[in-house]
Formats: C-alpha cells, sequence, structure tokens
C-alpha cells in the first residue's frame, strides 16, 4: 500500500473551493482561530495538519476528503483528541475534526442508540438513562463515543459485557473515495468485521448504532488509604482479582492528586493508593465482596448504589482539556514482585511526577472472543496499566517520561509486548494491538476500501 495519497508532493488545499462546499468550516494555518481549531483534548500535544475541517455532516466529510486528494494531503481524522499524540507528525495532513456531529436518538424498544460522530459518553449516558438504559461507557464524561468505540472500549461493566465494538450494530462513514454507506453484518461483513477494533483505517465514521443495557443501578466507588500504605493496599487488591465474579470490574491505582482549584477540599494536593471498582450484583452481594477490602481501614470510602451515569465521575478524570505525557502496557499476569517492584519504582518516597498510575483487572467476557466477534474481539491479557503525569514545561514532561520508563521497567517480567489502542499514547506497531490473522485481513479490506492510503488512523494498520 502505498504510504502517501500521492506520489507527488502536497500542496496547499483549494481553501475557495473547498470553503464553497463545506457546511462547516475550514481553518488555514495563519488565520484567526488557528491555534484553537489545531488543538487536541491533550494539551501537550502540538499538532501542525496543513488545514483544519470542521463537518456538519456526511457530505462535508466527502467535500474535506476530495479536496484532499486533489491537494496530495493524507487525511486524519478526530472526534475529541483524546489520543491525538498516537498520530505523531500531521504534517502534510488534513484533519477533519467530527465534533459539531452531535445527534443522538435512542430507541427504547429495541434498546438501541444511534449517535453522531461527535457526540460524547457524558451526552449519549444521560440520553440513555432517561429510558432506564445504560452504555459502556468510557470512565471520563468527555470521551468521544465514536473513538472509544473504533479502538474497542473498556468501560466499568466491561468484564461482565465485554468491549463496546462488540455492541455495535451499525456504522456509517464515508471511504476514501467519498462514497457514503451504512456498514451492517447482513450489507458488508468483512468491512463490518474490521470497523469494530480496528481504529479509523477503513473510512471516516460519522454516525454508529450500538446496543444499550438495562441497568438502572450499579454498586460502585473507591476506596482511599495513604500512599505509603501503597505496597499492602495493591497486593490484597491484587490477590482480591484473583477469584472474583464478571460482574465485578476494577481496578488498583496509585494517585498524587494536583493542588488545583475546581478538586474538591478533601482531595486537593493529596496522595493516595486506591481501588475502584463497580459491581452488577447488588448491594449486599458487592458488600460482601468488598470486606477484604473494606478490612484494611481506608480513609475514606465512597461505595454506594447508584446510577450507571455516577460511573462517570468514578474515575475523577480532569473536566476539560489537559496536557498529559502517558505509558501503557498490557500484561500477562500480576505477580508480587513485580508489585512491589512497581511501587518501589513510582510509589511513596519517590517523588515521582506520575499524577495516576492505574492497573485494571481484565479477563471475564474482556478476555473471550465470541463468535461474530470484530477485529479485535478481547483483550489478551489479564491486566492492563495506564499511567499519566501532567507537565508544564519540557523538563515536567522529560521528569514524567523517565518515571513511567521505570514503571515499565518493573513490569517487564509480565508485560506481553502487546499494546490496547485507546491507552497507547505513541505510535506503536499494530502487531502489538492485533492478532496476525486479523491483522492481514484488516490490511486486505484497508487496500480494497482505500488503495492509496488516504486516510491516516491514530493507530494505523498499514
Amino acid at each position: 500500500m502505498n504510504p502517501s495519497a500521492t506520489a507527488t508532493a502536497p500542496t496547499a488545499v483549494d481553501a475557495a473551493s473547498l470553503r464553497a462546499a463545506l457546511d462547516g468550516d475550514l481553518h488555514l494555518p495563519g488565520e484567526a482561530g488557528w491555534d484553537e481549531a489545531r488543538a487536541a483534548w491533550n494539551l501537550a500535544v502540538d499538532q501542525h495538519p496543513a488545514a483544519v475541517v470542521f463537518p456538519e455532516h456526511a457530505a462535508d466529510v466527502a467535500a474535506a476528503l476530495h479536496a484532499a486528494t486533489i491537494a496530495g494531503l493524507r487525511v486524519g481524522v478526530q472526534g475529541t483528541g483524546h489520543n491525538a499524540s498516537a498520530f505523531g507528525d500531521l504534517g502534510g495532513a488534513l484533519l477533519i475534526k467530527t465534533e459539531r456531529m452531535r445527534e443522538i436518538s435512542i430507541d427504547p424498544r429495541t434498546r438501541t442508540a444511534r449517535v453522531g460522530a461527535g457526540v460524547l459518553w457524558g451526552e449519549l449516558v444521560e440520553a440513555a438513562a432517561a429510558h432506564g438504559l445504560a452504555a459502556l461507557a468510557g470512565t471520563s464524561h468527555d470521551v468521544g463515543v465514536v473513538g472509544y468505540t473504533l479502538g474497542g472500549g473498556a468501560s466499568w461493566l466491561a468484564r461482565k459485557h465485554g468491549l463496546a465494538s462488540e455492541r455495535v450494530s451499525a456504522v456509517e462513514l464515508v471511504t476514501a473515495g467519498g462514497r457514503e454507506r451504512r456498514v451492517t453484518a447482513e450489507s458488508d461483513p468483512d468491512m463490518f468485521w474490521a470497523l469494530r477494533g480496528g481504529g479509523g483505517n477503513f473510512g471516516v465514521v460519522t454516525a454508529m448504532e450500538f446496543g444499550l443495557l438495562p441497568v438502572t443501578e450499579v454498586y460502585a466507588g473507591a476506596l482511599f488509604f495513604p500512599l505509603e500504605r501503597a505496597g499492602e493496599v495493591l497486593e490484597v487488591w491484587r490477590r482480591w482479582t484473583l477469584d472474583l465474579p464478571d460482574e465485578v470490574t476494577s481496578l488498583g491505582r496509585l494517585v498524587r492528586i494536583p493542588p488545583l482549584p475546581d478538586i474538591p477540599e478533601p482531595l486537593r494536593g493529596e496522595s493516595f493508593a486506591m481501588v475502584e471498582a463497580a459491581c452488577l450484583l447488588g448491594a449486599e452481594r458487592a458488600e460482601e465482596l468488598l470486606a477484604p477490602l473494606r478490612g484494611l481501614g481506608p480513609v475514606m470510602d465512597t461505595f454506594a448504589a447508584q446510577p450507571p451515569a455516577g460511573l462517570l465521575a468514578l474515575h475523577m478524570d480532569p473536566p476539560g482539556p489537559a496536557p498529559g505525557v502517558g505509558d501503557h502496557q498490557m500484561l500477562a499476569d500480576l505477580d508480587p514482585g513485580s508489585l512491589a517492584a512497581l511501587v518501589a519504582a513510582i510509589g511513596p518516597g519517590t517523588d515521582s511526577p506520575v499524577v495516576s498510575y492505574e492497573i485494571r483487572h481484565l479477563g471475564g467476557a474482556l478476555g473471550r472472543r465470541e463468535e461474530g466477534s470484530g477485529a479485535l474481539g478481547a483483550l489478551d491479557g489479564r491486566y492492563m496499566t495506564f499511567g499519566v503525569g501532567m507537565p508544564a514545561s519540557p523538563e515536567d514532561a522529560a521528569a514524567i517520561v523517565a518515571s513511567l520508563a521505570d514503571a515499565r521497567a518493573a513490569l517487564d517480567v509480565v508485560d506481553t509486548g502487546g499494546n490496547y489502542a485507546n491507552f497507547a499514547e505513541r505510535p506503536v506497531e499494530a502487531e502489538s494491538i492485533h492478532r496476525t490473522r486479523s491483522l492481514a485481513r484488516m490490511r486486505a479490506i484497508r487496500e480494497a476500501v482505500d488503495p492509496a492510503g488516504l486516510l491516516r488512523a491514530n493507530h494505523s494498520i498499514d
């Protein structure tokens, strides 16, 4: 496959012609509003595309693709820009930002949702809750539904219900050639398979349909312990995860909360070892399961029965765009020695600049590929990590990278070498995300729908 859209050097997009074809907006370097237009959610990412288009609908997307083809530019797509650092250099690319495509419709009879490519999880969760329904949402209210789902999507209900991509029933997209399509298992089984976990390699997704769940209550919350007890707390949590029912999804976490004014006073500037979890078994059974963790004597306990919408606040993600430098590992297992090495590397007494480091428990439905599953289908590991710091300067960023490297080295013995696309904050080899046979099939599909290599995904399979 040709790695560029054409064999010639890119030229400037024909701004006059493209603007005349758009109901949305085109932004070019040097124009008023350019810096806002090119910004990603992650404020540490300084991206410089050749142009940015904000489409209002699928016809705008087709016009942008046509203009990019004529100019010899490749095309990247972002909804919120949460995983923007994985794109690398966007020079010579037209960036399509789908954030204005915010339509939502819920069919309570069939328990399905249709969302535009710019819809955020907070918006969909609220709309679904009005009908007594829940989605396999991300941990943050302002993550985009479509981008998250194209990459797989591991929610607070994932050990019971699997990846969000497995709930997809239809995808509306514009192909590299400008054709609007609605893809289902019946209309195009190969493309439908590839889109469920294969990322943005096959077209510009403009809308998506997927199933919702009749869940109105979860028992969820967090236990807070002094950071100094991290080794003890995380080891008890590790043992606790060895025999959990699929209805429980949890993580162990090291948190150094910045002293920011929008953070509540009891948490502001404090550091904790934490366990967060969501349980679908009801309050009585959940409290039985939590007893070993509560027996450690947390300084704060937020567990309670709550609507699924409460899960969006459980992880305490930033309320809006913020700078971040992160890293991620997929783990085959987690043994006491590796966990102790991790705590020694970035835990109490290390002055690590890593603000949050989490270990998510996988398995259950997340680890099972069912018949008819999509390109990703499951996550190959028993745990996965994500660590992040918030740099205010290049020196801060370098210190965060070094500390995350120490964490990576501590877990090297249990690292599978794999990656989960939604957590991989840098370009990684496609072979680390997808199995060999799946990747070969995806590449054949991409060759058929985008032979010139016009589309550039944040995690490319080229």
